[in-house]
Parts: structure tokens; sequence; C-alpha cells
């Protein structure tokens, strides 16, 4: 008798396919991408080579961007996920071309959200108890999702405050590492052929936080290290840090205080909303308040603690009531090795006194390795530095052009980056497209000058004479507002 057949289900198997071949799909479609936008500059770099006229080049390099940045948006908002967050990195007024920024700009880390279904059975599998035996109440609909995660409102039985429940999408995690394995090659060969920066190391950092990131009970231990640390070295905290639930955390759920207020790129259309002028003297009190508070909160994680929030983009800060700022979505943190937080400390003074030798010094006990045949050699190296490391920009300059000939990037090459300094390095470009989005000027070094002396004087690096007098009319009253 032969035994009964086993139906063979169609849809099943084309599913279960099609999953196995994403990852390959991704790299295909990534590299098609990527080298087509690389070709039409190698190409176009030739072309305007034939044009004698400035004027006419300038136009013709615009026009290149243009056609670039397109293609840019199209790819990471087509294949989403960890393109998404590359498209932040690079959409920025100082690390890109204007064409790019401009294009780039309306990206943001979404995605879209995992069905209410999926989340509940997330949900209950990570909590043991069905919702309705948790939840009094649970909004179906996400405020938000992002590449990893999405956030729900909700209300725990018997309390009388508001949470936010973070639940990691599914099947994300081995998506994204394979784009970052994509443009980890991709940098690598940039980096041999055409730009003087260790862009592999930054890769390489990068893996490292996105690979953190999937893990919430980690999020939840640096958030409560951070409140913690903020709360305790401060009469009053400079930013609020939501209150994490303990017995609610597990490696793909994330429950946490909820916090009330807009986002801060929101907050021009709430203040003409109110009324009041945005060029004016209320708005621009506000403004400084909210840039004063992230620069201290910022500075004392860097400098003081060396364990910081890594990821101050705008849409993970909120403004709530009387000014007050919430940092939210510690998913990307990141812990100095004491060298590293006290050669930072050392650099950040070196550029708030405007003195090149010891940013030299201060390279070499970074890990931070550079070339360079240009005049000049050691200036060149401090204006890098304050390039990299500072938020100030020069006197009627409103972005940095880091694709000028003139550009410090372009003189000094990079051979050697500290894979753990990125995080750093990275935190001072969010804060600086902050202030420019502001319209605030300033040196993030100037202000932490205090954090820092404290700092190398505790690892007794500074005798008592070293420490500059620091009057009333020093830190964030030298901002400058940009009339606008």
């Amino acid at each position: 008798m032969l035994p009964p057949r086993i139906p063979i289900d169609l849809n099943d198997m084309k599913e279960n396919l099609s999953f196995q071949l994403r990852p390959w799909q991704r790299s295909f479609q990534f590299w098609v991408r990527a080298i087509d936008i690389y070709t039409g500059y190698k190409v176009f770099q030739v072309r305007v080579n034939f044009e004698k006229d400035a004027q006419k080049q300038e136009a013709m390099w615009e026009r290149q961007h243009e056609l670039a940045a397109d293609k840019i948006y199209a790819m990471c908002s087509d294949l989403g996920g960890f393109f998404l967050k590359i498209a932040q990195i690079i959409g920025k007024p100082d690390l890109a071309p204007a064409a790019w920024v401009r294009r780039l700009v309306t990206l943001c880390d979404r995605a879209p959200p995992t069905t209410f279904d999926t989340v509940k059975l997330v949900l209950e599998n990570e909590l043991g108890q069905g919702i309705d035996d948790v939840f009094e109440r649970f909004d179906l609909e996400p405020l938000g999702s992002a590449s990893i995660a999405q956030v729900h409102r909700a209300r725990l039985k018997g309390d009388k405050g508001d949470v936010v429940v973070k639940v990691q999408h599914p099947g994300v995690q081995d998506l994204m590492m394979t784009d970052i394995h994509n443009l980890q090659a991709f940098a690598w060969y940039m980096q041999k052929t055409d730009i003087k920066f260790d862009l592999f190391s930054v890769t390489k950092e990068m893996e490292k936080q996105i690979g953190y990131e999937f893990d919430f009970v980690r999020e939840a231990d640096a958030m409560a290290r951070i409140r913690k640390f903020l709360y305790e070295h401060n009469r009053r905290t400079p930013v609020l840090v939501p209150r994490v639930i303990r017995d609610m955390v597990t490696r793909r759920i994330l429950v946490m205080e909820y916090m009330d207020g807009i986002p801060i790129m929101n907050l021009g259309d709430e203040i003409e909303k109110r009324g009041i002028n945005p060029r004016g003297k209320v708005a621009a009190v506000a403004k400084q308040k909210i840039l004063q508070s992230l620069t201290l909160a910022y500075g004392q994680m860097i400098l003081k603690s060396g364990f910081f929030h890594a990821d101050p983009h705008p849409g993970n800060i909120l403004i709530c009531k009387g000014s007050e700022v919430a940092l939210l979505d510690y998913g990307q943190v990141k812990d100095l090795p004491e060298q590293l937080r006290l050669g930072y400390a050392n650099l950040v003074l070196a550029i708030a006194d405007g003195d090149p030798v010891r940013a030299s010094e201060s390279y070499r006990e970074l890990g931070i390795e550079t070339f360079s045949k240009c005049e000049n050699e050691l200036q060149e190296m401090f204006k890098l530095a304050e390039t990299m490391f500072d938020t100030k920009l020069p006197p009627g300059v409103t972005m940095l052009q880091p694709f000028s000939d003139e550009s410090s990037i372009k003189k000094i090459a990079v051979q050697a980056f500290p894979e753990e300094l990125f995080s750093v390095l990275r935190t001072v470009h969010l804060l600086r497209g902050l202030s420019v989005g502001l319209g605030i000027n300033y040196s993030c070094a100037e202000q932490w000058r205090p954090i820092a002396e404290e700092a190398l004087f505790q690892a007794g690096r500074l005798k008592g004479k070293d420490v500059k007098p620091r009057g009333k009319k020093r830190g964030l009253r030298k901002m400058l507002f940009w009339t606008q």
C-alpha cells in the first residue's frame, strides 16, 4: 500500500524561497545603484575638465549633484531599513553637497508598521501574558515606526500615567546586517580610490552600534544609567530621560514612561501657532535654552562619564513644557575607554584655545593617523579638528563645504580613525545640524572647556594653575544668532 500523498502548498514554498532570496535581491539592488552613482561621477569628472570657465564648471557640478541626489534618494527610499539611517547621516549640510541635503532632508527613518496582530503576538510571547491582562488601554495605531521597531502609547493596569511600548519588527536584523556588509565593501573601495578618510573603520563601528540596537535589555540599562548620571550630577537635569518600567523589558520589547512634547523639527511651526515671532527675542531665548540643555548634557556625558547617548538626531528630541528637552531612543550609546575620553578632553581644550600644537598631540593620543604634503600642515590639521569635532562655523558661513578644494578634508588624508571615536564625531555633527536649524552659531568646544578641564584635572593631567578662570560672560552667552 502506497503512503498517503502530502499536499504541497505552492504559496508557502514561494514565500520561503522569496524569504531566502531577499538578502541576495537587496545586495543586487544596492550594487547596481551604487555603481551607477559612482560611475556617473567618474565620467562627469572627465567631462567637466574640458570646461575652463569656473562659473560654468560650478553650474555643471550642481546639476551632477542634483542628478546623483535623486538616485541616492530613490535607493534609500526603495530599500528602506538601514539605508534610511544612512540618509540621516549623510544628508547634513556639513557632510554633503547642498543638492544632496535638499533631497535627503525629506527622508526620515520611517518604515511600514508591523500589523497589530503581529505586535500582539510578539508582546504576548515576550511577556507571557495576554495583552488585555497587562494593559488597561493600548493604542492600535503606533506613534511611529522606524527601521528597527515601532512604538505604541498605552496604559498599564492600575496606573494613572501613560507609557510607551517599543516593539521590535520581526525578521529585520539579518537584512540590516546584509546592508551594512555591502556598505562596508563599498566604503573600503572608496577609501582606496577616492576619499582620503578611513571610511571602513566608520562602517565597522556602525555595524557594532546597529547590532546593539536589537537588544532592548541593553537599551533599557543604558537609559537607566544615563538618567541616573544626569539626575545625580545636576541640581536640575539638563535633559529629561524616560523612566524604564523594569519588569517589562525583554530583548524585543521595552516599556517606558511616556514623554509629552513636540518633535524639535516642529518647533518653528509650534512657535508660529502660538502667535510668537519666530525671529523675535522670546523665540531666540527658547531656542538658546534648548541648545544649552543639549550641549550641557552631551558635554557631561562624553567628557565626565564617557558613557553617552550617541544618536541626537531631531527625531529623538522632544521639546516639553517650559522649553525642557527630552532625549529619546537609547539604542545607540557609547562607552568611551578612559584613554579616549581624556584624549578627547585634551582635543576640546586645543580647539577652544586655538592651539594647533596641542591638537596635533591629541591626534596622536587618540590614534588618529593623518598624511599630508601641503604647506602649513599643522594649521590644516587644526582646521580639520575644528571641522570634525566642533560645531562653530566661520563668520559669514552658514554651512561647511567638505567637498570644496579649500576643505581640510581634501588636504589631509585620515589614514586611521578609531572606531570608538566615530560616535563622538557623529554626535558633534548632529549637534551642529541642530544649531544650524535653530539659527545659532556656537562652539561646543568653548562650552565644554570647563567640563574638559575638570576631567583632565581629576585625572591628574591638568594643574590648578592651568585651569582658565570662568567669568559670568563665559558659556552659552557667547552663542551668536544668525539673522535669517
